[in-house]
């Protein structure tokens, strides 16, 4: 995100927001909020870029692309391909990243050649944020970008109908068919001439996201662990929304001026769900679950100044319990969204954390 993303955000929606407020910025545990995010939020609100929650779904839409979206030449990843698999209301688009080097490849072009003739490689599933109701594709192709070269292998990135033309659970099913169709050992080849002789092991695929994908990649891997199909190797989530409720300390420390506000929560949870007690279902949920045993090793983020903190903590907390292999990577000093400021330089904070998730994603494809 630039400052003329911070502009364009602004002309698209029309309105101003007097959400973010300079104060003292310390979280529950003393951690200070970081300079770079500081500088964002101050940016965000001298440009008086809107909260999303008072805006109609199409504005909020075309803000979170503004916003998402920067004017920068994207990372090159050797083979980008665009597609669609059969869902289970319509086709779901997917995008395909191949860096085109596996993992005795890296850095070796003759070795990349060999690795790309050979079939079952790991795979990343990755499901974009956007509270359920706005993001796609575009909104998320540099984060996926960075997270295909940084373990160089497969990423594959799922637009799942989206809220409230489509409310819970199309974007579930429409992620656990993706991931269907990824555990069907697909020939890729089918998508695109460019990825012949390319396909997926089946025993290698991770599932991730962030914020509402994050929630997402939870759902899925509850819901392939109680339909007994698809067995993901890993799920990564990225500050994820776990319940639907906003009563936690985090929800109450961070409610405004930290980008993402307890109402634009709240909205974006309205949104999604088409009856209020669809958030008690654990597939919406996951947190409510009666059990999350067997399910696969999770890495969770969980940023300091984010009204979804406490959600992610006690996602962790409940993994663990149950004997699930847990890496829970905290950015007490970083707001929630932050990975989005890829295109950004000199946001050295976004790189650190696609380094620790594609190690985390490393270890999961060895094991």
């Amino acid at each position: 995100m630039t400052a003329e993303d911070v502009d364009n955000a602004v002309e698209s929606a029309g309105t101003l927001s007097d959400e973010a407020a300079d104060e003292d910025r310390t979280s529950s545990d003393e951690s200070e909020l970081h300079s770079q995010a500081e500088d964002l939020l101050h940016d965000l609100s001298a440009a008086g870029v809107p909260p999303l929650y008072r805006q109609s779904v199409e504005e909020a839409r075309a803000t979170y692309r503004d916003l998402c979206i920067p004017d920068t030449e994207p990372e090159t990843v050797r083979t980008v391909v665009d597609g669609a698999i059969p869902g289970p209301g319509e086709e779901v688009p997917i995008r395909v990243y191949d860096p085109g080097r596996g993992d005795s490849a890296a850095g070796d072009p003759d070795a990349a050649e060999a690795s790309d003739a050979q079939e079952g490689r790991p795979a990343l599933l990755f499901f974009h944020g956007g509270g359920w109701m706005a993001g796609d594709l575009a909104t998320h192709d540099e984060t996926c970008r960075a997270l295909a070269n940084r373990v160089g292998e497969i990423v594959v990135s799922v637009e799942y109908r989206r809220a409230p033309e489509h409310p819970f659970p199309a974007a579930l099913e429409d992620c656990y068919a993706v991931a269907d169709w990824a555990s069907s050992e697909p020939d890729l080849d089918a998508l695109d001439p460019e990825l012949a002789g390319i396909g997926i092991d089946p025993e290698r695929i991770a599932v991730g996201g962030d914020s509402a994908g994050g929630t997402l990649a939870a759902g899925v891997a509850l819901l392939a662990r109680d339909r007994a199909g698809v067995e993901p190797c890993h799920q990564l989530l990225v500050y994820p929304a776990t319940d639907h409720r906003f009563d936690t300390a985090s929800y109450t420390e961070n409610a405004n001026g930290y980008f993402i506000t307890r109402d634009d929560l709240e909205r974006f949870w309205n949104e999604y769900l088409e009856v209020d007690p669809d958030g008690t279902h654990p597939y919406a949920s996951p947190l409510r679950a009666s059990t999350l045993e067997e399910l696969p090793p999770a890495t969770v983020l969980t940023c300091g100044f984010d009204p979804l903190r406490d959600d992610g903590i006690a996602y962790a907390d409940r993994l663990a319990e149950a004997g699930v292999d847990v890496t829970h990577l905290k950015r007490d000093d970083m707001i929630h969204g932050f990975l989005t400021m890829l295109a950004d330089p000199e946001w050295e904070r976004a790189r650190e954390a696609i380094a620790d998730l594609g190690a985390e994603l490393d270890r999961a494809f060895e094991a």
